[in-house]
C-alpha cells in the first residue's frame, strides 16, 4: 500500500474533507462578525475555551477521557501551539485589516507549504515533479495577490497578508508534526479535546494581561452568536474531523482543505458581510487552484487516460491483425 500522503483519498475521506472545508470557512466569517465586540487575543482564547469545554463535556458520554501521560501531552501542546495558539492568532489578527475571503485564500497555500516542509521532515511524502510545479504555480498566486503592496513597505494590510501566510506556514508543520499521533493509538476526538486543552492553558494568561478583558464592554448578541459558531462548529468539531482525516489520508492530502475553505469563506463574507475582493485576488486564487492540482496530481492523471484511452481500440486492433 502507497504511503497515506501519496495516496489517493476514498470517497468518504473526500466527504470528511468537505465537511472540513465548509467548518473552517465557516471560521472567517465568524471571525469577521466577533471582531466588531472583541479584540483579537480574547477571541481565540473564547474560541479554544468554549470548545475545550464542549470537548471536555462529550468525551465522558462517548467513554472517553484526556490523554494521560507525559509523551502524549509534549505532542498536545507542540501540536497546540502550531495548530491552534500562533495560526489562529496570526490570522484574526491579519483579518482586522484585510478582507475575510482574502485571509482565506491565503491561508489556501498551506499545501505549498506543507509539500515543502513534508519534504524536508519525512520520508514517505517526498517532492515530484508535479509538487514542485504546483508550489511554484501556488507561490507565483501569492506574488499576485499580495501585488504591488509588497514593494510599498510594511503597511497594515501587507502585514496581514503576510501574517496570513504565517499562519498556513504553522499548519503546514503541524501537519507534519501531528504524524507523531499515529502511533500512541489516542482515538481523535480525545487527540482533539488534549490539544484545545493545552490550547487554552496557554493563552488564557496571555490575554488575561494583554486584553484585560473585564474592562471591555458587554459583546452584543451576534458577537456571542459568532463566538458560539466558531466555538462549537469551527473548532471543536472540526478537529474531530481533522485528527481523523490526518489518521486515514495523511497529512498532504489533508492539507488539501485549505483550497476548499475559500470559497464558503468568500460567499459568506460577500453576501453577509459585504466584502468585495479584486480581480487580482481571484487570479492569484486560480493560481494557487492550479497549484493545488498539480500537487493533487488526481486531474492530471484523469486528463492523461483520457488522452491514452482513444488510441487503445486501435493498438489491440492492429495488435489482431498481425496474429
Amino acid at each position: 500500500m502507497s504511503p497515506a500522503g501519496n495516496r489517493s483519498m476514498s470517497a468518504p475521506e473526500w466527504a470528511m474533507l468537505l465537511a472540513l472545508s465548509v467548518l473552517w470557512g465557516g471560521s472567517f466569517f465568524f471571525t469577521g462578525i466577533a471582531l466588531a465586540g472583541l479584540p483579537p487575543l480574547t477571541l481565540v482564547v473564547l474560541r479554544v475555551g468554549l470548545a475545550a469545554l464542549i470537548l471536555n463535556l462529550v468525551l465522558p458520554l462517548t467513554s472517553l477521557r484526556l490523554p494521560r501521560g507525559r509523551r502524549i501531552w509534549t505532542a498536545c501542546l507542540g501540536m497546540s501551539l502550531l495548530n491552534n495558539v500562533l495560526p489562529f492568532c496570526l490570522i484574526v489578527w491579519g483579518q482586522t485589516h484585510i478582507a475575510s475571503g482574502l485571509a482565506a485564500i491565503l491561508n489556501a497555500t498551506t499545501p505549498l507549504f506543507t509539500v515543502i516542509v513534508a519534504h524536508l521532515f519525512t520520508t514517505d511524502e517526498r517532492m515530484t515533479g508535479n509538487r514542485l510545479a504546483g508550489v511554484l504555480v501556488g507561490l507565483v498566486g501569492v506574488a499576485v495577490m499580495v501585488g504591488p503592496a509588497a514593494l510599498a513597505g510594511l503597511n497594515a494590510g501587507l502585514l496581514a497578508q503576510l501574517a496570513v501566510l504565517g499562519a498556513a506556514l504553522s499548519y503546514a508543520f503541524a501537519g507534519v508534526f501531528g504524524r507523531r499521533f499515529l502511533g500512541l493509538g489516542v482515538p481523535p476526538l480525545a487527540l482533539a479535546a488534549g490539544q484545545i486543552t493545552a490550547s487554552t492553558l496557554v493563552l488564557s494568561p496571555v490575554a488575561l494581561a494583554i486584553d484585560q478583558p473585564w474592562t471591555l464592554p458587554v459583546p452584543s448578541a451576534s458577537v456571542w452568536a459568532a463566538v458560539f459558531g466558531i466555538a462549537t462548529l469551527s473548532t471543536a468539531l472540526a478537529y474531530v474531523l481533522y485528527f481523523r482525516i490526518l489518521a486515514r489520508a495523511g497529512a498532504t492530502n489533508l492539507s488539501l482543505v485549505t483550497f476548499l475553505i475559500p470559497v464558503s469563506a468568500i460567499l459568506l463574507g460577500a453576501l453577509v458581510l459585504g466584502e468585495h475582493l479584486e480581480p487580482r485576488h481571484y487570479l492569484g486564487m486560480a493560481l494557487i487552484g492550479c497549484g493545488l492540482a498539480a500537487i493533487d496530481g488526481r486531474l492530471l492523471r484523469r486528463v492523461s487516460r483520457a488522452t491514452k484511452e482513444p488510441h487503445e481500440p486501435k493498438t489491440r486492433l492492429s495488435a489482431s491483425r498481425h496474429r
